[in-house]
Order: structure tokens, then C-alpha cells, then sequence
């Protein structure tokens, strides 16, 4: 029988295990497992059927309702069931899955398990019950096995074979026998106790248990209580043996991570999967190439539609592919690689590919310029003044034209012939063979004159000078020089002549010669120098010249290794800086890069010698600290970090205030891998940034639990546009003499499917961080100015719209034309639509925000200041912005009955308001007695709970009605 591996298995075989008639359902209500008990009351498969579909009409509008609160919380019900053509009453429980059964959904069981089958009584039921439990406790592929508190009540035999065993060698027995020590399994038992006697389901992905050798075995393992007010009442426990698996899936990480070569999968010529010396060889972070498309690795479409219909007809075929090509890297460089391809099932290729590539670029330039030395040597032998020849054990193996022309052969004639043929008699050639071998012996060059025959027969003098390739093996290939001297032994000088002639042409070679060395030489030291820039630019960030991502894993390996022998932690400090992406943004890449590099080089001043600073990108930094006792020191570490980075950086004119959110784990306290050590310094850097930014954290357990609802929320944030999930609230701005609507505020909000409403606090920063509130702003004034005139359309009086516009909105340099756009598509009146800043962002770049707010005001738009006196306005800017409102902020409104000094900040901001006659909106007016200090101090304008709370557009239609029709 197959071993059930996945998580939705293990549910469906733990389904089995109950006797009450039960069954599982995903997020839709949908039953996708029952047991075999609610089947047989229902007489046929339920697989694919709704749970209302389960219960009578009556009953399945309960059901639907019940089915969605139980993925959240359990859930206890009555109902009747429709089994079998008859209405049987039940008792329902309903209990949702936990995260890491690897679907959503929940788990449902019927009381009135005991239900008697036609022509049967109860007895018969359970006692064929009992024996089904039994036979499924027998024959399981997974180790079962109850206990009691610290002792072994029962077990299948599959659990007493895991471990070595007899069943009936383990009951009575304490499981804390079976684990590697005793403070591991008291450790086990405190982790999985309070989750049992709280009645939820436990599981663990994995556990090591001793077997009965003494080797150790890893399981996954999941537990239920038997009745969670009780432990006598005993516990529940499901064991799979995934040694095997887990060893074996070690090893092929270990083969891909340590492969010298290039390793992806694919499917569907898309990459699923590559190793580590794949991302450093193409230039790709981790991971950065999965999901893509294999085009990105050629130069051009042709090439990867030619190599594609070239390896996938040979690996359809069910042979491997092998063969060479011309990739490109992430930054367009060419490379020559060398490709092989493997089906990874021959039987079914569309399974997916497995390829591995070698890059052969440095290979093939060496080949190319071997191939051109051999070229110009051919040339150098085909052009040579003398006969060249490659002799070995009395054969000429090759030689050139001029050696087959001073012997009169033609072309490849002498290649292979004997070099006996070329003496005229075998005395001359017994004593040229003697002299070469006495010279060859003695290591010296044999030179010498003898009389050669050509192939007529006719006789000339030549000098002959030959020497072996390797003098370790003298007797072995030679090559040899012929030159025809028979009119210089007739003329003494003409001999002379014609050896200066010969000593000046060898001279000029060698010198030529030796150029081509110093030549090759400096390009082999450019190379080398070349190989040191690519290896520092593979180590190293371009920008800041800090060690990247790469060099980090490595020196981070060694610091734990480190760790690991002096007893002493490592500290991770995961550095994000605040805001940057709206000075990158707003003031340019320059200014971004300008401040990354200061940081760096501040990083690099506070920390030691010993500690390692590195920029994983954009804006994020890591600092290693290795040689930590106790947290106190990462906390000075940390505290000099935020002083160092307090100064401002001094940029073209301008002062960047930044600051950085630290998160802080130890090694191995907080983990013993890279992976782990930044994922969970990563969730603390989250935290830091959630407790106000410019402040470091230490890693909890707890973070990672917010960190992964803060991805959910920021993964689901992102499709929430097209998805249509935004809807506008209203808040009215009343007249405080007489209650009458004023105005309207226009507030965004986000209805998440399955979740509600979301607190405008958790997604609007992400809006901001991310950039989306660009797009979602203006979607929000255009569905404003919409409402706005179906309102106008239904006879309504026009009501003026307040819509606030963020910091990065309004720097938005596309800002002004979607403002034109939107209101000459909707036609609104621009003077129904107020635009909302903060104080803050009017303050950032003055010049700039003077040119956009006169745009906005010259359109007939009219413009106030929120959150007005947190700020930090100069009067010399507010008097010459063309606003027309100012809204005091909550703050001063809060504790206005109480504080004298908020009593006199209102007072202040009322005169302030009458000098420059604009008008003045409190905000967060809650009761009689702040709306009545209010009055006193002559503000005409406030809105909050008092008058009504933000409501969608349906709510705020009897208000307008009261404000009266046109």
C-alpha cells in the first residue's frame, strides 16, 4: 500500500479513525473526504456534494452559514440530516483545519454516530464499527499509537515496526524511552499539551525518535485528545516514518547547492527550479529566474525557437540532448555554455525537462586562439625559407611546400614516406642516423651538411638542423630544418652571404617571436586582471562596494561555524531605512544612490573590524557581528547604528534626514541557517517598523506570525483594485450653529472577501510604501466625482467633496493632468471638489508644492490643510499657498475640556485663521461639551462621532435629503 505523504491525506485516513459518521470540506463548503460511517447513512459517495446539500431544506440555510464560520472558530449545532429518504436529527461539531493541513477549510462530525442500518440493530453497528476501526488499526501505513499521561496505552503494528518493536512491546511502556533524551521529550510534551487539552488538533512536520538499534528515525506526527477536559482520557497520536524522504531530499539539495554547474528544471519551457551556481553563473538573485520563461536566456527568439526544436525532438524521442550554444546573462553578456538535457520521466517528456549547463565561454576563447596560433604557424611553415619537417622512428609525418620543393615531390607526397628515400645510399644515411642519435643523446641540436637526393635522382648539399620535440624522450619526434646549401659549398662567399642572410631572418622571427610573447603575455595578465574585477563584481555590490548577498552567505557560514566552536552567538542585524523610496522617488536616483553610499560608509565606521557590513539591495543592509555573549551588546550595536545615521546627510543643497527599522536574531538561538537567521531578523525589522521606525528589535516568535499576515494582507492589497474591493465612506462636515451638512469627506476603504471591513491603518501605509496609492488615489477621485453627479442626476443638491491627497500622490508628476482628465470625463463642477494635504507633505519641497497648488486652485478646485499644527508650517508658505481651510487636528480636539494648552492651540489656530481669512474644521468632535468650547471660540465648521460616523454612500443618502433637493 502507498504511504500517505500529503496533509489533505493524512485528514481524509484521520476521518476513518472516528466512528461518528464525519466529513471535510474546503473554503467553498465543499466535501472533499467522509468516512465510511456518514456514507453509509447517506447510501452512496458524497465526494463533490455541499454540506447543505447534506441536510433538509430547512436545515441548509443554517449549514451554509455555519460552514463559513467554521473555518475561522468551532462551531456546535442541531440539524437534520436528509440521509436515505428520512430526516435524522444530529448534533454537528465543526472545527476548522488547522493552517498546515495544506488546505482551508474545516471538519465536521454528526452526533448520533451509532445510527442503526435497515433491518440491523444498534449492537450490530457498533460491533461492525468496532471491527472496521480495528482492521483500518492493523492494516494502516502509519504508525497509531494511544496514550495515557507518559505511558503507551495501545499502538498498530506499523508504529511498533517503525520503531523495532512488538506491539505488544510497547504498551505500558513511557514514550520518553523512544526519544533521543529525556529533555527532548519533556520538551515535546510542553510544546504539545496545552494545544491538546485545548481540544485542537497538534501536529509537528518533524520529530526524532529512537529506534530500537539505537539509530534515530525522523517522523511527522499529529495528535488529538480524546476528550480535551481529561488527559487520563487518553490521546491519539498518527506517525509517518519520513527518513527516507527527508534524507534523500537532503542529498539532492546538497548536489544542487555544491553543483559546479549550472542545474534548472523546467516545464513547459518555463523554469521551475535552478540551483545556486545557476543564479551566480547567468547573474540572477535567488530565485529571481523561477517562474520565468526559458527565452530569457537566449540572444534572440530564432535562437530559442531553434535550440527548442532542435533538444526537445531529441529528448521526445527519450534520449538526453546534448549540445552548444550561445546564452546571455541577466545583463545581456553572451556566453558559450555547454547544454545537456534530460527528460525527467522519458516515458512522458511533458512532465518536465532537467538541464544542465556548463559555461564553456573561457574554453572556447582559448580554443579560438589555439585554432588561430595553429593558423599562423601553417602560415609561418607554408612561407618559411627553409624545409620543415616532423620526422618520428624514420618517418616524416608532415612537413611544407618548400621541403617538398627542394625535393621535387608533390604536394603531401614526402607526408608518410620514409627519410631513408630522401639520401642517395645507405652509407650517408647510416651516418646522419649515427651522428643524430649521439647528439640527441647529449642533449644537443644536431646540425650538419650531407648530400640528399631528390625524387629525379639528382643530388644537392642541404644543411640539415633537427631536434626533438621533448628532450625527456630523445628518441622519440623530431623536427628538422633543411636548407639547400649546394651554391653556397661552391662559393665560400656566396655560403657566407646566405648564412648572415639566414642568421638575420632567424633573428628577425625571434624577435618577432619574442614580441608575440610579451604580447601574449600582457593579455594573459589583463585577463587575470580581468577574472580578479569579475570575481570582486560577483562578491560585491556595484554601488557601495559593500559585500552582496553571495559573500554574505559565505562569511556568514564561517561565522556561524565559528560560533558553533567558541560557544559564543552570532548577531544578525537586518537594517531597512525609513522613507527612503520617497526620497529616491521624489528627488531622483542620484540623491537615492548618494545616501546609500553614505550609509554604507557610516555602517562601516560604528561597527568593528571583525563584523561584516553588506547591501542586499535597494534600500536593505545586513551587519554580522559574530563573537556576541549577551543581547545587551547587539542592543549597542544597534543604538550606535540609529546615532550614526541621526546626522543629516548633507546632499546638492539639501539636508536627507534618514533612519533606520533594525531587526536583530542570534545565532543559533534564533536559527542555524542563512535562510532562517534572515527571515527572522526580516520579521523583526517589520516589527520595528510597526513600533514607530528608527528603532531596533529582537527577534520573537510571535513576529513570524505577523509577518506572514502582513504578506498575506500586502499580496491580497495588490489585485484589490482590478478586483474592484475599494469602496468610498463619507463623513459629513457640519455647520456647528445649526447641524447642517457642509461638506462631504471622502474616506477610503477596503472590503476584504472572507475578512471585511480592513482598518484603513493596516493597508494604507502599505498603499504608500509600495506606490499603489498613486493609482488608487486617483481611482478614488474619479469614483467621488462619480457619486457626485449620480447624486446631482438623482435632484440632490450639490454637496462640495472633501478627498484627501497623500504625500507621494501629490508629488506625483502625473498628478495635475489626471486631476484635468477626470473632471472634464465626469463633468463635476470643480468647485464641488476640495482637495485635503497635510501640513507635512506642504511643507517637503516648497518651491514645487507652491506650482502644483496654484495648478489645482487655477482649475476652481479649492484646497485646505489637514491635520493642521503637527506640522511644522512656516506662516511665510501659508500665507502665500492658496488654501482656503484648515483642519485643526484631533489631537487638540481630544482632551480640549481638560487642557488649557489645547484650549489655547485652538484659540491660536482660530486667530491665525481669521488674519488669513480662511475657514477652520475641527475634527474629532465626540461630545456636547467640545462642540460648545468649539463655538465659544468661533469655529463655524467640525466634523466627528458627534454628528456621524463614516458611512458608505447608501447611509449618507437621508442626509443629503435633508440638506434638500435643487
Amino acid at each position: 500500500m502507498d504511504r500517505v505523504t500529503s496533509k489533505p491525506a493524512l485528514v481524509a485516513e484521520a476521518l476513518g479513525l472516528i466512528a461518528a459518521p464525519a466529513c471535510a470540506c474546503d473554503a467553498l463548503g465543499m466535501v472533499w473526504a467522509a468516512n465510511d460511517a456518514l456514507e453509509r447513512l447517506f447510501g452512496a459517495p458524497l465526494e463533490g456534494l455541499t454540506l447543505p446539500a447534506l441536510f433538509s431544506q430547512d436545515c441548509a440555510g443554517q449549514a451554509a452559514c455555519e460552514a463559513g464560520l467554521a473555518l475561522t472558530a468551532e462551531r456546535r449545532w442541531n440539524g437534520m440530516l436528509a440521509a436515505g429518504g428520512k430526516e435524522v436529527p444530529v448534533e454537528v461539531r465543526a472545527l476548522p483545519l488547522p493552517p498546515h493541513a495544506g488546505i482551508p477549510g474545516a471538519t465536521f462530525v454528526f452526533g448520533e454516530a451509532d445510527v442503526p442500518a435497515p433491518g440491523r440493530g444498534t449492537e450490530g453497528v457498533s460491533r461492525s464499527t468496532l471491527l472496521e476501526q480495528a482492521a483500518v488499526l492493523e492494516h494502516a501505513p502509519v504508525g497509531i499509537v494511544v496514550t495515557l499521561p507518559h505511558l503507551v496505552k495501545s499502538c498498530n503494528p506499523r508504529m511498533a515496526q517503525m520503531l523495532g518493536y512488538e506491539p505488544e512491546q510497547l504498551v505500558n511502556r513511557s514514550p520518553a524511552e523512544f526519544f533521543v533524551s529525556q529533555a527532548e521529550y519533556d520538551a515535546f510534551t510542553g510544546e504539545a499539551i496545552p494545544i491538546l487539552t485545548n481540544g485542537d488538533l497538534f501536529e509537528k512536520a518533524e520529530i526524532q525518535l529512537r529506534h530500537r538499534d539505537g539509530s534515530l528515525i525522523w517522523c511527522r506526527i499529529r495528535s488529538k485528545a480524546v476528550d480535551m477536559s481529561s488527559r487520563e482520557a487518553g490521546t491519539i497520536w498518527i506517525l509517518e516514518d519520513v527518513t527516507e524522504a527527508r534524507r534523500a531530499l537532503t542529498e539532492v539539495q546538497a548536489i544542487m547547492t555544491n553543483a559546479s554547474i549550472g542545474i534548472f528544471f523546467t516545464r513547459e519551457r518555463v523554469i521551475t527550479r535552478c540551483n545556486s551556481c545557476f543564479d551566480r553563473m547567468l547573474g540572477y538573485e535567488e530565485d529571481e529566474a523561477v517562474g520565468q520563461s526559458t527565452r530569457i536566456l537566449f540572444t534572440s527568439e530564432q535562437a530559442y525557437l531553434d535550440l527548442g526544436a532542435m533538444a526537445y525532438g531529441v529528448i521526445g524521442q527519450g534520449k538526453p540532448f546534448l549540445g552548444e550554444d550561445i546564452m546571455v546573462r541577466k545583463d545581456g553578456t553572451p556566453m558559450w555554455v555547454k547544454v545537456i538535457g534530460y527528460a525527467v520521466n522519458r516515458e512522458a517528456p511533458s512532465q518536465g525537462v532537467i538541464w544542465m549547463i556548463e559555461d564553456r565561454t573561457h574554453q572556447k576563447r582559448d580554443e579560438e586562439s589555439l585554432r588561430n596560433a595553429v593558423l599562423e604557424n601553417q602560415a609561418i611553415l607554408d612561407n618559411a625559407v627553409l624545409g620543415i619537417a616532423v620526422v618520428e622512428r624514420g618517418r616524416t609525418l608532415r612537413c611544407n611546400r618548400k621541403m617538398e620543393e627542394l625535393f621535387g615531390y608533390p604536394s603531401g607526397a614526402i607526408d608518410g614516406a620514409t627519410v631513408r628515400d630522401l639520401y642517395p645510399d645507405t652509407a650517408t644515411w647510416d651516418e646522419a642516423r649515427r651522428q643524430t642519435q649521439s647528439d640527441f643523446a647529449a642533449g644537443r641540436v644536431h646540425m650538419a651538411e650531407y648530400q640528399l637526393a631528390r625524387s629525379d635522382g639528382t643530388r644537392f648539399w642541404a644543411r640539415l638542423s633537427g631536434r626533438p620535440f621533448d628532450l625527456a624522450q630523445r628518441s622519440g619526434r623530431s623536427v628538422w630544418l633543411v636548407d639547400d646549401v649546394t651554391d653556397q659549398r661552391e662559393a665560400a662567399d656566396a655560403l657566407r652571404r646566405a648564412r648572415d642572410e639566414l642568421e638575420v631572418r632567424v633573428q628577425e622571427r625571434t624577435a618577432e617571436l619574442a614580441g608575440a610573447n610579451r604580447l601574449l603575455q600582457a593579455e594573459i595578465v589583463e585577463r587575470r586582471q580581468a577574472e580578479a574585477r569579475v570575481h570582486h563584481m560577483a562578491y560585491h555590490d556595484a554601488l557601495t562596494g559593500l559585500p552582496n548577498r553571495a559573500l554574505l552567505s559565505e562569511r556568514l557560514d564561517r561565522a556561524m561555524l565559528a560560533a558553533c566552536r567558541d560557544g559564543h552567538k552570532l548577531a544578525v542585524l537586518f537594517i531597512d531605512l525609513d522613507r527612503f523610496k520617497t526620497i529616491n522617488d521624489s528627488l531622483g536616483h542620484l540623491t537615492g544612490d548618494h545616501l546609500l553610499k553614505e550609509v554604507g560608509n557610516r555602517l562601516c565606521r560604528v561597527v568593528r573590524a571583525v563584523d561584516t557590513v553588506a547591501r542586499l539591495g535597494g534600500d536593505e543592509f545586513v551587519v554580522l557581528v559574530p563573537g556576541v555573549r549577551e543581547a545587551g551588546q547587539c542592543a549597542l550595536v544597534g543604538d550606535k547604528i540609529i546615532a550614526a545615521l541621526a546626522e543629516p546627510v548633507r546632499f546638492e543643497g539639501r539636508d536627507l534626514h534618514i533612519s533606520p527599522s533594525i531587526g536583530i536574531c542570534l545565532c543559533p538561538d534564533d536559527g542555524e541557517d542563512l535562510e532562517t537567521l534572515m527571515r527572522k531578523a526580516d520579521a523583526a525589522m517589520y516589527h520595528a517598523k510597526a513600533s514607530g521606525r528608527n528603532n531596533y528589535q529582537f527577534f520573537a516568535e510571535r513576529m513570524n506570525v505577523a509577518a506572514a499576515r502582513r504578506f498575506e494582507l500586502e499580496t491580497s492589497l495588490r489585485g484589490a483594485l482590478e478586483r474592484r474591493e475599494f469602496t468610498l465612506f463619507y463623513q459629513p462636515i457640519v455647520a456647528t450653529q445649526d447641524g447642517a451638512v457642509r461638506a462631504l469627506e471622502v474616506l477610503l476603504r477596503w472590503r476584504r472577501p472572507g475578512h471585511g471591513l480592513v482598518a484603513p491603518d493596516d493597508f494604507i501605509p502599505m498603499l504608500e510604501e509600495n506606490g499603489l496609492i498613486v493609482p488608487v488615489g486617483e481611482w478614488v477621485i474619479r469614483a467621488a466625482c462619480e457619486q457626485a453627479m449620480a447624486w446631482w442626476r438623482a435632484g440632490l443638491r450639490p454637496v462640495p467633496l472633501a478627498v484627501n491627497l497623500s504625500a507621494r500622490q501629490f508629488m506625483h508628476r502625473g498628478l495635475i493632468e489626471s486631476i484635468r482628465r477626470i473632471v472634464g470625463q465626469t463633468g463635476i463642477d470643480p468647485a464641488m471638489l476640495e482637495f485635503e494635504i497635510t501640513e507635512t507633505a506642504l511643507m517637503q519641497h516648497g518651491g514645487q508644492t507652491l506650482e502644483t497648488l496654484e495648478q489645482i486652485s487655477a482649475m476652481g478646485i479649492r484646497l485646505s490643510i489637514d491635520d493642521f499644527g503637527t506640522g511644522y508650517s512656516s506662516l511665510a508658505y501659508l500665507k502665500r499657498f492658496p488654501v482656503h481651510k484648515i483642519k485643526i487636528d484631533r489631537a487638540f480636539v481630544r482632551d480640549l475640556e481638560s487642557s488649557g494648552e489645547d484650549r489655547a492651540i485652538v484659540a491660536a489656530i482660530m486667530a491665525l485663521a481669521g488674519s488669513l481669512q480662511l475657514s477652520v474644521v475641527a475634527e474629532g468632535v465626540e461630545t456636547e461639551a467640545q462642540l460648545a468650547l468649539l463655538l465659544g471660540h468661533g469655529c463655524d465648521l467640525a466634523q466627528g462621532y458627534l454628528f456621524s460616523k463614516p458611512i458608505d454612500g447608501a447611509g449618507i443618502l437621508p442626509m443629503l435629503m435633508v440638506a434638500g433637493l435643487r
